[in-house]
């Protein structure tokens, strides 16, 4: 399923007010899908503005940190069904993986030095871009358990976080 940009901010931005309303101060976000950052960022706009004090943490799983981000893009920085991402899906869901397109699914990455952000379409010859050919079940397991425990940590700080300023600023005050 897949919901249009606008549709998407405002759905997660009418979740995030109910939740608001029902006393949940803090709301965690994971992105798994690389396009559906900006609408989430819009959502996450909408929602501090609706909602004065609200922690929104946008997280997307490709880049929980560093050494997360450095794996999917090892092989495309505009990665799409690469070695990284079909590693963990041959991990967590085998049957989606189709291995003899796996085996031969390689594609460069065309983007480098682009002006505009094309879509796959217009820049895979077969809808990926990396190397899937590389991709193993083991590495998917690694991948995943550091993505998993990597946002474990994220929540469990962001649980205690704070805003640095206890009264909010109001140049209107002054």
């Amino acid at each position: 399923m897949a919901l249009e940009p606008n549709l998407l901010t405002e759905t997660v931005a009418q979740i995030g007010s109910w939740a608001w309303k029902q006393g949940f101060r803090k709301l965690f976000i994971v992105n798994g899908h690389v396009t559906n950052f900006a609408p989430l960022r819009c959502a996450l706009e909408l929602l501090r503005s609706r909602n004065d004090g609200m922690m929104f943490a946008l997280l997307n799983s490709a880049r929980l940190s560093g050494e997360i981000e450095d794996c999917f893009t090892d092989d495309a920085v505009d990665w799409h069904a690469n070695r990284a991402e079909t590693s963990v899906m041959m991990h967590k869901c085998p049957a989606m993986v189709r291995d003899e397109r796996r085996k031969d699914g390689d594609d460069p990455d065309r983007t480098t030095g682009l002006v505009f952000s094309h879509p796959v379409n217009r820049t895979s010859l077969n809808g990926v871009t990396g190397q899937p050919s590389a991709s193993t079940e083991q590495e998917g397991l690694d991948l995943w358990t550091l993505m998993c425990n990597t946002l474990v940590d994220i929540v469990e700080r962001g649980l205690q976080e704070e805003a640095p300023l206890n009264q909010p600023y109001h140049p209107q005050s002054k």
